[in-house]
């Protein structure tokens, strides 16, 4: 009985990591490729094009994802592509 408890307890740890080792993945931080356009160039662009209030950045799956709302406060949020700036999405 004494060799049971043991093993359960030595075991235990893994027990409760394993499903959280399958989620490791999800935290961590995904960056621009190194040959991007720099984020300030992307958001100058933005700018110039209209888009004056940006309210949130992220890069995600290879596209920066930005938040932005016009006039009269209608939000949009924009996909655009790290390398050329160009939105891609909407």
């Amino acid at each position: 009985m004494r060799r049971t408890s043991l093993v359960i307890a030595l075991a235990f740890p893994f027990i409760l990591a394993s499903p959280f080792a399958a989620f490791a993945g999800w935290f961590t931080e995904e960056s621009p490729p190194a040959n991007a356009k720099p984020l300030s160039e992307i958001i100058k662009g933005l700018e110039d094009q209209g888009y004056k209030t940006i309210t949130e950045v992220a890069f995600d799956d290879g596209q920066w994802e930005i938040e932005v709302h016009q006039a009269g406060g209608k939000e949009v949020d924009l996909k655009v592509d790290a390398m050329t700036g160009q939105i891609v999405g909407k």
